[in-house]
């Protein structure tokens, strides 16, 4: 963590217009706008900051793998290949 690009520990203070960057599962940077002293809800701590990173990545995901219905058996050498072309494009 780097609070205005110096490396810092939990316990450094900040104060309203401090820029912390964090790397987490990806790399954020947040200014703060105000301070608070005590544990709040995630709505009033997300007021209290504005957030500068970048958008997170799109993360494109596979369709699942067709599956056979229980009790069909083994596929035949015909489905075999239709499967194959379908997994290798």
């Amino acid at each position: 963590m780097r609070v205005n690009r110096i490396a810092a520990k939990a316990s450094t203070h900040i104060t309203v217009g401090d820029r912390i960057d964090a790397l987490t599962d990806r790399a954020r940077s947040v200014e703060v706008v105000t301070l608070v002293h005590k544990r709040v809800g995630a709505a009033i701590a997300a007021a209290c900051f504005v957030d500068h990173s970048p958008p997170p990545p799109v993360v494109r995901r596979q369709a699942p793998a067709p599956r056979r219905e229980r009790g069909m058996g083994r596929p035949t050498k015909r489905e075999r290949r239709r499967m194959d072309r379908v997994r290798r494009p």
